[in-house]
């Protein structure tokens, strides 16, 4: 008796794995990988554009969304973090959305141009794809720093061959509407048409 139920308890532990990876269309995992702005800092729980885009995904592409974005997050922070996450979810794709922190904390733009070039690496080393999300920041920092900066992102794009978004808050930023209070992080309102920046470049990834 003890033996068949142990039996049957295997069996349906077995079912449940296997109606989880059919349920995710046994295709890798996206990991978004960002800080405050993907992780919907100051948006209602499940309203983030990374939550939309798991609904997505879900009715089109079905595939798990890990979001491993932290508030505050800086290049350094994320190329440590980033191989402990390649290894636990062994992701298919990797949309990395670091940057701006370092700027607002005026770190060398050499450095976070490294730390972005390492994390590249390591995410397509591992097997996975990478799309690089642009920022921009404010124009108070100076003309030729912010100009340096968003060419960052272009530059390591055009280096690496990896799929990239010039600019994440394309058409959200300028307009103070969308913006909380900060005039750094998209209201809730914003969310929809952040992922619409982002699926153009994420789309051919998923159908490879």
């Amino acid at each position: 008796m003890i033996r068949s139920r142990a039996f049957t308890l295997f069996l349906l532990i077995q079912w449940a794995l296997l109606a989880g990876h059919a349920a995710h269309g046994n295709e890798p995992a996206v990991l978004v990988f960002g800080d405050s702005i993907s992780a919907a800092l100051g948006v209602p729980n499940g309203a983030g554009w990374v939550d939309l885009l798991r609904e997505r995904l879900a009715r089109e592409h079905p595939r798990e969304v890990i979001n491993a974005s932290i508030s505050g997050e800086t290049s350094e922070g994320g190329k440590a973090r980033l191989p402990a996450l390649l290894a636990e979810h062994r992701p298919g794709i990797v949309v990395l959305e670091l940057g701006a922190n370092d700027a607002l904390r005026g770190f060398p733009l050499t450095l976070t141009q490294s730390n972005l070039l390492a994390m590249i690496t390591a995410a397509r080393a591992s097997g996975a794809d990478v799309l690089l999300l642009g920022m921009r920041i404010p124009p108070n920092y100076g003309p030729r720093y912010t100009e340096q900066f968003q060419s960052m992102y272009r530059d390591l794009a055009a280096r690496t061959g990896v799929a990239s978004v010039a600019f994440l808050l394309q058409g959200i930023a300028p307009d103070p509407a969308l913006m909380q209070e900060d005039g750094i992080h998209p209201r809730a309102e914003a969310q929809p048409m952040i992922l619409d920046n982002v699926l153009p470049a994420l789309t051919p990834l998923l159908r490879k």
